[in-house]
């Protein structure tokens, strides 16, 4: 058996505490973290003022490099969801892709639609497409609403600039564009399986959910939307994308060109000139700052700045908490960094018979499991997992950090509020039932994108093992027999 030193015990200790204050106690994830954090510190050998000191910087350094970015982000989502563009998008991939594909018009909208705004308002905005396809299409309403939903918690879970794979990005010091690129291109094949099962489900079952929300509250907020949408235009589909399209195509076409440097040495000509503007606008931060503005001024000119500002900041509102714990996070990595703990466990990982990546896909996964929510379970994996990750030699940390945020979708169940928001919004009251429409298509996603990332990285990347897709088969298959069972 290997030798565990103080501070790799001082780690465990301090992710048990973690997990057990946020399972059994009311005490928040940030507070929580921030515990971790200190245990990690002065277990690992730090002093007291050196563990304080390490939690503010790196409280701050992460923050520093996501924090306006997400800000930025939620902003331009709340302008999305209040002018109509997602009801656009929807109508427009239905009109497009024609009768019988509704379903696929409906994850193709929650895929894009969800890359800016959260994923349960989305859900709630767009559910009444869904249900006026169901009964105009005479297909059962669970497979319009479980690929509505599929479509938006996919890209939610593995999309910057939603807040949470923009922190994994950060505490793995990857490029947000490149991030962005590998989420949208691994979340195809996600969302496939997702319409996939939703098309079974509701063959299968196709009784399973009733016409409308049992719950009151949700009940009353579709009759409010319906109404209000009656009352006002939609904008066209050209501006309704344009605030998601705009800052993707200059992130990714700044990555491009700082993979292949151009006219490095033309220095002061027209085409460097050029190429510094193309450079400085892909910049995340800029880049969202050029689709909030396109949001404001093309999808709500009706609204005055009072209005317009009153918007903006309702959607800052939602990010306050995500910011915080996200900068909890960052704190326990570079705490775990400052103690050298990292480097003692990457040894230690060395010696596994599965690669190092599927580390952040585990640990991620077993949190989902415990607390819930995805953006904690895939922050909490990037803030222990990162400091680590970074002394294994040879590790593609782009691949990490995708790693992390796949394992963050594992068996969505009762302790999510998607989980909730979907069943209830479909009327689906029945244990058994709700586990069904929800809780084993997010498993079988979390299935496919860690099969993915694991052949990726056995393809592209180095210390890859064939036992990594085993992980996620088997995770699948287990589930399967347990439900069979009851």
């Amino acid at each position: 058996m290997p030798h565990l030193s103080v501070p790799i015990l001082g780690l465990a200790v301090a992710v048990f505490v973690l997990i057990l204050l946020v399972l059994r106690t009311r005490v928040h994830p940030l507070i929580a973290m921030i515990t971790a954090a200190c245990i990690a510190g002065l277990t690992g050998g730090l002093s007291v003022n050196a563990t304080l000191d390490a939690i503010t910087k790196g409280f701050g350094a992460t923050l520093g490099t996501i924090g306006i970015i997400i800000g930025l982000g939620v902003m331009m989502g709340r302008i999305l969801e209040v002018s109509g563009a997602a009801e656009q998008i929807a109508y427009s991939f239905i009109n497009w892709l024609g009768a019988r594909k509704e379903a696929w018009a409906l994850a193709m909208t929650g895929y894009f639609v969800s890359i800016p705004i959260f994923a349960d308002s989305a859900f709630v905005i767009l559910f009444p497409v869904a249900k006026a396809l169901s009964k105009k299409s005479h297909r059962p309403v669970v497979t319009m609403g479980v690929a509505l939903a599929g479509g938006l918690v996919v890209t939610h879970t593995m999309v910057p600039p939603t807040p949470g794979p923009l922190g994994v990005a950060g505490l793995f010091g990857v490029d947000v564009g490149a991030m962005m690129v590998m989420g949208m291109l691994l979340a195809i094949p996600c969302t496939i399986a997702f319409v996939l099962y939703a098309q079974w489900l509701g063959k299968k079952h196709p009784g399973s959910s009733a016409e409308t929300p049992t719950d009151e509250p949700l009940k009353a907020i579709e009759d409010t939307y319906i109404t209000e949408k009656a009352a006002r235009p939609l904008p066209t589909l050209t501006r309704s994308l344009a605030p998601i399209v705009v800052p993707i195509l200059l992130i990714f076409t700044k990555a491009l060109l700082t993979l292949f440097p151009l006219a490095a040495s033309a220095d002061g000509s027209i085409w460097y000139g050029l190429l510094q503007v193309i450079l400085f606008v892909g910049t995340p931060i800029i880049a969202l700052c050029i689709s909030t503005l396109l949001a404001v001024y093309t999808l709500v000119p009706y609204l005055d700045r009072h209005q317009t500002s009153a918007r903006l900041e309702e959607g800052l509102q939602s990010a306050g908490i995500i910011l915080m714990v996200t900068g909890a996070g960052g704190a326990l990595g570079f705490v775990v960094r400052e103690t050298g703990t990292g480097t003692q466990l990457a040894a230690q990982i060395a010696r596994l018979p599965f690669s190092p990546l599927m580390i952040p896909f585990l640990v991620a996964t077993v949190i989902r499991l415990i607390q819930g929510s995805g953006t904690v379970a895939m922050i909490t994996a990037a803030s222990i997992t990162a400091p680590i990750l970074t002394k294994v030699p040879g590790m593609n940390m782009l691949f990490a950090a995708q790693s992390a945020v796949m394992g963050s979708m594992f068996f969505s169940y009762f302790n999510d509020s998607l989980f909730w928001v979907v069943n209830r919004m479909m009327g689906i009251v029945a244990v058994n039932q709700q586990i069904m429409t929800w809780s084993v298509p997010t498993s079988i996603s979390w299935a496919v994108g860690g099969i993915l990332i694991a052949l990726i990285n056995l393809t592209f990347g180095s210390g890859g093992s064939l036992l990594d897709p085993l992980i996620p088969l088997v995770g699948l298959a287990l589930i399967f027999l347990v439900l069979r069972r009851k």
